[in-house]
């Protein structure tokens, strides 16, 4: 098989386009005869093999695929130019907003082309900052990320997590505040978890040690919430919570401001949660359900005058804050705090003995101050429409911070007074771009079933609308998740050289509640591609630009956006960008936590289900003959989230049945994962190539 995996096709190298880059041709990839049977639908799988992450013939068919692809990139003659200009506008001071721990303000900055932002500390806001951690220490190529950090109540010490290769494995160290000092403490096997400190130690939820060979494929089951006591052993940490009735469920435990409970919240996948609560007042004392799942989502905000306070989608699609006695939680006692609006409540923030109620309207931030029994106070005056974020502070804080970004505003901090409602500007990006030569508006478009989609567009004032500008429509439409004004260096370059950028609200999302979220899911997924392919067809309406100027791009579940829209309309792209994708509906939930997507997408294992995934699987619906767009396919070795055999097989198929001059790429990077703490420098050399084949298959002129 290895043979055949490398042997190369004689026939002679194919003209990618007119710009004279030559393709090599692509390794041949063996194919095996694996079939299955579902529900009487025989479903070939001749690729399966490339699932194998472990072995050497996969291996090869990486090495392979990526010499073609290097090959490729490398002939582009204006790659170094952006490579250049990306390393320009990237190399500016990034900040976070400070958060206050005992006597010193802790916060993230990265001085522009740091791998990894740095966390500094201060005991004054005008002081010279001293850095307490920095990640770029921990590896020599800048691919350990901090995952997260979490203080103890007695600001004493601080849990930092760390994630290696962009694994979604995390690893849990101590530190002495005081001191400095590096404590013995160490943890593993910790996924999708934080530290809650309480006393000498701290909660956290943590999977068995897996089987080195399959670490970063094989399904995880059985997730644990324990107690880890300071200078003590991982194997001698206390068991606090398990299910061994239910393999398949999250875990995630967290304890109240006051110290007074311990909150878990089970899910069975990324809707639907289950809370449980334990009174830490009590030692000892018995973990006890407070709100029975999973059809709606639940998430305890504070613990106030003895009772809890939520935000539901329980009886609000829009959410709603609701007070519950943990000792008598039945629905007939529960009290709104904040009653649902016509406005997504997105989100709620504590600080400064405040709430701060985070609202979407048409998928811009607007954040209302209120006080604990939930009095509106104010409206806060944000910058301009965008996103914010913050405002989160322990109840005795007097000054809060927060984080406002637009599509043409990197993240700036401000300093909020709770009492007075006044802004300050804290923090200002300087950046070698000017964001008021550019023009952001928010268009409205119906989709197939004639259901009206917000969109964002954003581009240069001079830009005609003429039909000629090269776009870039990128998209999600999926697990409730929101696309809101965004700032992102990368795109700023596509951006100065004429480009258009689209951003739709698709169902699926939640920008509209959670019945926006329901409409783009499980039976109802066709929504999301239709009102996708809708954005598409409103840009060449409307003029923006045409079919052959035209690039989609999404990542994970938008990854399987492109795939599907790309299968289902293949002339209406002229670039596709699926990155990182779930592109083989049939067998996703067999890999690492894929089977916590099941509540989203449906199983396989299921008929009904089974019947809507093969229709639209991306996989699943190319077929032979057909002239797909221009692709290049973006996945890493250490993809433990969407396993990267999603990409090679989706690949591998699109190469043998695709027709045309079109190139098909795949770009497999090394000790990266599904995205999150890349390194900058990684960030840079992927933006590169990215926008590189843009430019190159849209023919599109590079400044």
């Amino acid at each position: 098989m290895e043979k055949s995996i490398l042997m190369l096709c004689m026939c002679v190298c194919m003209c990618a386009c007119d710009r004279n880059i030559r393709l090599k041709p692509y390794p041949e990839t063996a194919k095996g005869d694996v079939e299955e049977n579902y529900f009487g639908t025989k479903v070939a799988d001749p690729y399966r093999w490339l699932e194998d992450d472990n072995s050497e013939a996969v291996a090869a068919w990486v090495k392979a695929e990526n010499e073609v692809t290097d090959d490729y990139l490398l002939q582009i003659p204006f790659r170094e130019k952006i490579r250049q200009r990306l390393t320009e506008i990237w190399n500016y001071p990034r900040y976070g907003a400070p958060s206050r721990e005992g006597d010193y303000y802790y916060f993230f900055k990265n001085d522009g082309l740091q791998n990894q932002s740095v966390l500094y500390r201060l005991q004054n806001l005008e002081d010279t900052p001293e850095v307490f951690l920095d990640p770029n220490t921990l590896s020599a190529d800048g691919t350990v990320e901090l995952t997260t950090v979490n203080f103890s109540a007695d600001n004493h010490y601080m849990t930092y997590g760390i994630s290696r290769a962009g694994s979604d494995w995390q690893e849990f160290f101590v530190k002495d505040l005081r001191s400095g000092e590096l404590l013995e403490d160490h943890l593993q096997w910790i996924k999708f978890s934080d530290a809650a400190w309480k006393d000498d130690g701290f909660y956290y939820s943590r999977y068995d040690e897996p089987d080195a060979a399959g670490q970063y494929s094989n399904q995880n089951r059985f997730q644990k919430v324990y107690y880890h006591k300071l200078g003590t052993p991982q194997n001698s940490d206390r068991l606090i919570f398990e299910d061994k009735e239910h393999p398949l469920r999250y875990f995630h435990a967290s304890v109240t401001e006051d110290g007074q409970y311990l909150i878990i919240d089970a899910s069975e996948g990324t809707s639907g949660t289950e809370l449980y609560f334990q009174q830490l007042s009590q030692p000892y004392s018995k973990v006890n359900l407070l709100l029975k799942g999973f059809k709606y989502n639940y998430s305890v905000i504070d613990h106030y005058k003895g009772r809890l306070l939520v935000l539901t989608d329980h009886g609000a699609s829009n959410y709603r804050l609701i007070s519950i006695d943990p000792a008598d939680p039945d629905t007939s006692k529960w009290i709104d705090v904040i009653p649902e609006t016509v406005e997504l409540l997105e989100s709620i923030s504590t600080g400064g003995g405040k709430l701060f109620a985070f609202y979407l309207k048409d998928a811009a931030t607007k954040v209302i101050q209120l006080d604990y029994d939930g009095k509106t106070e104010k409206e806060i005056t944000l910058p301009a429409i965008g996103t914010a974020s913050g405002f989160s502070a322990k109840r005795d804080e007097k000054t809060l911070f927060y984080s406002f970004s637009s599509f043409t505003t990197p993240a700036t901090i401000y300093r909020y007074d709770p009492a007075t409602g006044e802004s300050v500007l804290f923090r200002q990006p300087e950046l070698k771009f000017n964001p008021d030569d550019y023009l952001i508006k928010q268009v409205f478009y119906n989709s197939k079933d004639g259901t009206r989609i917000p969109m964002f567009v954003v581009h240069r004032k001079d830009v005609s609308q003429d039909g000629k500008a090269p776009t870039f429509l990128y998209a999600y439409g999926g697990f409730n998740i929101n696309l809101t004004p965004a700032f992102s260096i990368s795109r700023i370059f596509f951006l100065e050289n004429g480009g258009v950028l689209a951003i739709p609200n698709l169902r699926g999302g939640g920008e509209y509640g959670e019945e926006w979220h329901k409409a783009g899911m499980l039976e109802k997924k066709q929504n999301v591609f239709d009102d996708f392919i809708a954005a598409a067809e409103y840009l060449i309406r409307e003029k923006y630009t045409s079919a052959e100027k035209l690039t989609i791009s999404g990542g994970s579940n938008g990854g399987l956006l492109v795939g599907a829209a790309m299968t289902q309309r293949p002339e209406l792209f002229r670039v596709a960008l699926p990155a990182v994708g779930v592109m083989d509906m049939l067998r996703y939930h067999k890999f690492t936590v894929g089977w916590g997507w099941a509540v989203e997408y449906g199983s396989s294992d299921n008929e009904k289900d089974f019947a809507y995934l093969y229709q639209y699987s991306p996989l699943h619906n190319l077929k032979s003959g057909v002239t797909y767009p221009s692709t290049l396919i973006t996945t890493a070795d250490h993809d433990d989230r969407v396993v990267p055999a999603h990409s090679f097989k989706f690949a591998a198929t699109l190469q043998e049945k695709h027709k045309g001059n079109h190139p098909v790429l795949i770009r497999i990077d090394t000790n990266a994962g599904h995205g999150h703490g890349k390194p900058v420098s990684k960030s840079i050399d992927e933006a590169t190539d990215i926008w590189s084949f843009v430019f190159q298959e849209l023919d599109a002129p590079v400044k």
